[in-house]
């Protein structure tokens, strides 16, 4: 059986492929009301400050964050036409409520987002469209899962970490994600919420 809607594929950092995916979707769907940013990319963490290059610097603050706003720029445009508001949730991570000693560039990148997603959500708050962003640690994916199976003492660094005892699972941060785009959160708007095992409550 056919799947009941398609799919697009996109270079966020790019306004053109954004501004086709967005009017792909509203061919699809007749409308945009709800949108998850999620496109990102970590950085080599063992690249401190002064080992950083600047073309490292440029592709993570351009997927991550220029991608990011570029994203809401055209969803924001499409629901303030359709005219009833709508709701965005931004992809940031716990790395975007605290300091690193690691990953100075995913940092500074995911502390962005929430500021994008605070101001985003002040700007339109009197339009109906809400802005919040979720705050992941690590999460077990088919990107990350390889990576803890080939180093078992990471993965065990990351479990002590976070006081609930594991690393996070996919459906949990879809679950939150579903939540904030359903109308259940209609006066939730502006937030950066933590989705870590408790790690930013210690």
């Amino acid at each position: 059986m056919a799947a009941p809607f398609g799919a697009v594929q996109s270079d966020v950092t790019s306004s053109d492929d954004i501004a086709k995916a967005i009017a792909f979707t509203v061919e699809e769907f007749g409308r945009l009301d709800g949108a998850f940013n999620s496109a990102g990319v970590a950085q080599n963490f063992s690249n401190l400050a002064g080992e950083l290059t600047e073309e490292e610097w440029d592709r993570v603050i351009s997927i991550n964050l220029k991608g990011l706003w570029l994203s809401m720029k055209y969803q924001i445009a499409q629901m303030l036409a359709q005219g009833d508001g709508g709701s965005i949730v931004n992809a940031s991570s716990v790395a975007g409520l605290v300091g690193s000693r690691v990953g100075l560039a995913y940092s500074a990148s995911k502390h962005g987002v929430i500021g994008l997603t605070k101001s985003a959500a002040l700007e339109q708050a009197q339009t109906g469209i809400r802005v919040n962003a979720i705050c992941p640690r690590w999460v077990e994916t088919p990107m990350t899962k390889p990576i803890t199976e080939a180093n078992p003492e990471f993965l065990e660094m990351l479990i002590s970490r976070h006081p609930i005892g594991r690393v996070g699972r996919s459906p949990e941060i879809s679950g939150l994600v579903a939540w904030l785009l359903s109308d259940a959160s209609s006066f939730m708007t502006g937030a950066a919420i933590p989705i870590d095992g408790g790690l930013t409550a210690q």
